[in-house]
């Protein structure tokens, strides 16, 4: 037993916590402590290992100019990709209708819900933080992101005067990466208790509960990562099994706690051991965090025109091609953590005067659903830094 993966630890983890929370749901439920101890720990490794892999990248590459053009490459393959999974979900709602025949009614779920509507201007004010300490102590990843840049960026244009702060990024990174080891460790015994909890507060009904349209995006899902996601590797030759090995236990986490964040540090190790380079992985994959959520921009286009085929609202084909814009700007942004889709489809729904108790409705199956779309958005993010590599000229092996 003692040489099984941290892979094959996780997937007997899960096994146990889905049969523990079906025989023993009381017991299940109360080991949320365990999860969120889990995820607690986490979530105190992501600020300091950001800060410390992208300043010292940057600053480590020598040149702002570099930076810069890595970025707008991220940036333009992120929306490429995003809008075809905009697409994709939207071609599948609209062939499998999952909410033709339902009728809405209000929940008491519904008073709970957070009500958000984030306008373009709204998504650009909050990248850019006040205070970077506040940031930190928020799990703001995009505004650590621009700081760390912009100060990677100074120590780069002042050469050896900064070269102290350069090695004491480096040396902060290092040990995060061995403290994000310790808490690995931790990973079988968090991701158990999560899947416990969830079965066993939500019972086997959340496996089946509107059944298809789980299965709907499931399906897109898959499609996507096949055939989208799938082409991406052959186009840029990135070699698939080396880039399974890599990309698979943050993907495993992400889906058993549905928090990107939970997956991010062993993301961005992985990754780093995969061949792609460290200023490449340490600007790549948190951005990609707020713009590139394939999974999520998926789930959005299709939970949107769900709820309209719920009520009972014909869109037109215009209206459906401008909820999707709307989506695309709105998603940026979104936190990795669980459920924070539903804020971007509250919004969603009000602006286009579709009824908020959609979002309700699906709130008992959005457990299952944020499972899948949280570990797309992982795995679409770990492809990207091998992308933005490729892209760079760097090679990457097969062994």
């Amino acid at each position: 037993m003692k040489r099984l993966s941290l892979t094959s630890w996780i997937f007997l983890s899960m096994a146990i916590g889905i049969a523990l929370g079906a025989a023993a749901p009381k017991f299940a439920v109360q080991l949320a402590p365990v999860s969120n101890i889990f995820l607690r720990l986490i979530k105190s490794i992501i600020a300091p290992l950001l800060f410390g892999t992208l300043v010292y990248g940057i600053a480590g590459s020598g040149s702002v100019k570099t930076m810069g053009r890595i970025g707008v490459k991220a940036i333009v393959y992120f929306e490429i990709v995003t809008t075809i999974a905009l697409i994709l979900g939207l071609a599948a709602v609209n062939i499998t209708k999952p909410g033709q025949g339902m009728q809405l009614e209000k929940t008491a779920a519904e008073a709970a819900l957070p009500k958000s509507q984030q306008s373009l201007a709204a998504v650009l004010e909050h990248t850019f933080p006040t205070s970077i300490i506040d940031a930190m102590a928020k799990g703001e990843v995009l505004q650590i992101v621009v700081f760390a840049f912009l100060f990677g960026a100074a120590c780069a244009s002042i050469g050896g005067k900064a070269a102290s702060v350069v090695e004491f990024c480096e040396s902060l990174a290092e040990v995060m990466f061995r403290y994000t080891k310790y808490v690995m460790y931790l990973a079988p015994a968090g991701v158990g208790a999560a899947i416990a909890v969830t079965v066993g507060s939500k019972g086997f009904g959340v496996l089946f509960g509107l059944g298809k349209l789980v299965l709907t995006m499931y399906v897109a899902l898959i499609l996507f990562v096949v055939f989208v996601l799938g082409a991406v590797v052959m186009i840029a030759k990135i070699p698939l099994r080396r880039f399974f090995r890599a990309a698979k236990e943050p993907f495993l986490i992400a889906f058993s706690t549905s928090s990107s964040e939970a997956a991010l540090p062993l993301a961005l190790s992985n990754m780093e051991r995969f061949g792609v380079p460290k200023h490449i992985v340490a600007f790549v994959l948190p951005t990609g965090y707020s713009f590139n959520l394939d999974g999520t921009t998926l789930y959005l286009s299709l939970a949107s025109i769900f709820v309209a085929q719920a009520a009972g609202i014909e869109l037109s084909v215009s209206q459906q091609v401008f909820m999707m814009l709307t989506l695309m700007l709105t998603s940026k942004g979104v936190a990795g953590v669980p459920r924070a889709a539903l804020v971007i489809l509250a919004g969603t729904l009000a602006t286009f005067q579709l009824p908020i108790e959609g979002v309700a409705v699906l709130l008992g199956i959005d457990a299952v659903m944020d499972m899948a779309r949280t570990s797309v958005n992982v795995l679409g993010n770990c492809l990207a830094t091998a992308v933005i590599a490729r892209w760079e000229g760097l090679d990457l092996p097969e062994s």
